[in-house]
C-alpha cells in the first residue's frame, strides 16, 4: 500500500480507477479507488499495479458491468472458479491506460489477465486454459482454491 501513496504522490493528474471488492454482509460489493499518475511514470506504474494483488484484469468496464464480451467472459470465468478477490481496471475510463497496457505487456487486445505481476494472457488464453483445466493448476499457486473443484466433487 505505501507504493501505492508514493506514486500517487508523484503523480500529477487524474488516472484510471481500480475497481476492488469489499466485503459486505458476505457479499462482495466493487468499489472505486482514483489512481493518480502521470503519462511519463505509466509503465512504472502498471509495473507496481499488476504485482499489487494475486489477480489484476485491465477490462472494458467494471466487474459488476462489463462493456464488452470478451472482458465479460473474463469475468465469468473467474466467477466460476470463485475468484472474487481481484483488481480490475477499466481502460475505458483512461486512454493512456488503454494503449499503456498494451505496450506494457506487448498484446494488442484488451481484456489482459495477470496473476502474481506476470502476464497471463488475454480472454481467448484464460478461456483455453479454464477449458483444459490449466486454471485450476495456476490458480493452485496463487494459493487459490479453484470453486470448480468442488462442483466436480458435488456432481459425482
Amino acid at each position: 500500500m505505501n507504493s501505492l501513496f508514493r506514486s500517487a504522490a508523484r503523480c500529477l493528474r487524474s488516472g484510471p480507477a481500480v475497481y476492488l471488492p469489499r466485503q459486505t454482509d458476505g457479499r462482495s460489493q466493487w468499489a472505486s479507488v482514483r489512481l493518480l499518475c502521470s503519462a511519463a511514470d505509466l509503465q512504472k506504474d502498471l509495473g507496481e499495479m499488476v504485482k499489487k494483488d494475486k489477480v489484476v484484469v485491465f477490462m472494458k468496464g467494471t466487474p459488476a458491468q462489463p462493456m464488452c464480451g470478451f472482458s465479460n467472459a473474463v469475468v465469468q470465468i473467474l466467477r466460476m472458479h470463485g475468484v472474487d478477490n481481484y483488481a480490475a481496471y477499466n481502460v475505458l475510463e483512461d486512454q493512456d491506460l488503454r494503449q499503456g497496457v498494451k505496450d506494457f505487456s506487448n498484446w494488442p487486445t484488451i481484456p489482459q489477465v495477470y496473476f502474481n505481476g506476470e502476464f497471463v494472457g488475454g480472454c481467448d488464453i484464460f478461456l483455453q486454459m479454464h477449458q483444459n483445466g490449466d486454471l485450476v493448476e495456476e490458480l493452485k499457486k496463487l494459493g487459490i482454491r479453484s470453486a470448480v473443484l468442488d462442483a466436480e466433487k458435488e456432481s459425482k
